[in-house]
């Protein structure tokens, strides 16, 4: 065993398993090491994997050979005294399953090995005591794979052969690499799935077996007992597309209490699951969060809501940002299937009608499909986590202005639509205060590598695609 060597982590053929060297110092009376030390470890590349169990196997002679196991959880393995051969086989959905992996490992290194991924081990040495942290609690519910040790596909070499080992019957028994039946990935769950965004999700993710969609029939989100009916550790990532978006009647005694419900205090029981479990939580926030008094608003600034739907979605906003693994994703004035403001002004086109629509409310259209595309980006680039604007790109315009383009592009004169304040407009009536300035800055997501289509475009495609529903 090497003493001092410096804590390195090093990449492996297997995609996520990491080998270690670990710092062992030692002198006449023995060694000391840190087995597992998060902020150190986490600086030198292994994932935060938020550990909940520590097991030791304590094996007598050199040759006990234990079987070749994909467990659902992640996995962080070392050895306490002795030494073994070890032995990992990519059991999970994808292009590497079948990739193997082999190394000796003493006490002076480690291995980090991520869900799905077999592990298996042949001591080298009489009284080799091997260790292991887990990040979930054992269970025979749990969905596990199995792959033969004498496997002629993964063609592992022993250093003892197995004729010659300690092995049971029963890992020898395991199928081999043409029967094993793959470990799926954790699953994504998208909540609202019967919203707009929730069926541009569903769009957006069609065909993709690990994405589960759940409307409120299968997941209530005011029901207390749904959030203990899940097995968590099976999702990766929750996609909260809920949301009680009445603002005006936000502002009534009723609307007050079922705005806080949907947009806090059920955000913050997604944000408990997530924040236990390791799930990356997806949440869509909106521009009422800001008073609009400023031209431009960027994902740091204080937030400064006017009314009730806006103060519950910046607590909503709050309780996500305590997740560890976190998008916030800030969009405004969206647009999607059902009724909407372009389908309004369309069909009051259709008929003749010349409205006065508001002109001193200033942002981007946000396209349903366009956050469904930006959501996916975010998670599948393994973006930083942290909060993103997203709505369409392009040139800040009024309620008006969009009006006047809806008019213009299905065949009436823009002239017709008037322009009209926001005082004047809700005068006499029971409304919100709104925002006059919703315009997002847009560069944080740009930097990732997704770009906003052009607001005017998309309203132009939209308006082609659903023309015929729109009269």
């Amino acid at each position: 065993m090497e003493f001092q060597k410096k804590l390195v982590g090093a990449e492996t053929p297997i995609p996520g398993v990491i080998i270690y060297d670990l710092p062992v110092y030692g002198d006449n009376r023995g060694w000391f090491k840190e087995n597992w030390q998060r902020e150190k470890m986490i600086a030198a590349g292994l994932p935060d994997f938020g550990p909940v169990q520590n097991n030791i196997s304590f094996n007598d002679k050199a040759g006990t050979t234990r079987g070749i196991h994909a467990e659902p959880w992640d996995k962080f393995v070392s050895v306490a005294t002795g030494r073994i051969f070890g032995a990992w086989v990519d059991l999970r959905e994808g292009p590497t399953f079948g990739q193997v992996f082999t190394a000796e490992l003493d006490a002076s290194k480690a291995i980090f090995i991520p869900r799905g991924v077999a592990n298996s081990y042949q001591t080298l040495e009489d009284n080799t005591s091997y260790t292991y942290l887990v990040n979930d609690h054992w269970s025979a519910e749990a969905e596990y794979t199995f792959l033969n040790l004498a496997d002629p596909t993964a063609g592992i070499q022993w250093p003892i052969p197995l004729s010659q080992a300690e092995v049971s019957a029963k890992d020898l028994g395991h199928p081999h690499l043409a029967d094993v039946r793959p470990m799926r990935a954790r699953k994504t769950l998208v909540l609202g799935a019967d919203g707009q965004l929730g069926r541009a999700l569903r769009k957006a993710y069609d065909g993709n077996p690990n994405v589960e969609f759940a409307g409120r029939q299968e997941f209530d989100l005011l029901n207390v007992e749904a959030y203990s009916a899940r097995h968590w550790r099976n999702y990766s990532t929750i996609i909260n597309a809920a949301a009680y978006t009445a603002v005006d009647a936000a502002e009534t005694m009723a609307g007050r209490k079922a705005a806080w419900a949907v947009n806090a205090t059920a955000v913050g029981r997604l944000a408990s699951v997530a924040a236990e479990h390791l799930i990356t939580l997806v949440h869509v926030s909106s521009d009422y969060v800001f008073d609009g008094s400023r031209t431009e608003h960027d994902e740091d600034e204080p937030f400064t809501p006017l009314g009730v739907y806006g103060q519950s979605k910046a607590a909503g906003d709050c309780l996500v940002a305590t997740v560890p693994r976190h998008y916030i994703v800030r969009t405004s004035w969206v647009i999607g299937d059902g009724k909407n403001f372009v389908r309004t002004m369309a069909d009051l086109a259709g008929r003749g009608v010349q409205p006065a629509v508001v002109d001193d409310q200033i942002g981007r259209l946000t396209f349903a499909e366009d956050i469904a595309e930006g959501i996916k980006h975010l998670v599948s680039a393994q973006a930083p986590f942290g909060t993103y604007n997203l709505s369409n790109d392009g040139v800040p315009q009024s309620w008006a202005e969009i009006a006047a383009d809806v008019f213009e592009l299905i065949g009436a004169k823009r002239s017709v639509v008037t322009g009209v304040t926001t005082a004047e407009y809700f005068r006499d009536k029971e409304a919100a205060l709104r925002p006059l300035n919703s315009v997002l800055n847009l560069n944080k997501i740009k930097a990732t590598g997704f770009q906003p289509r052009n607001a005017k475009a998309a309203l132009e495609q939209y308006l082609t695609v659903s023309q015929a529903s729109v009269y």
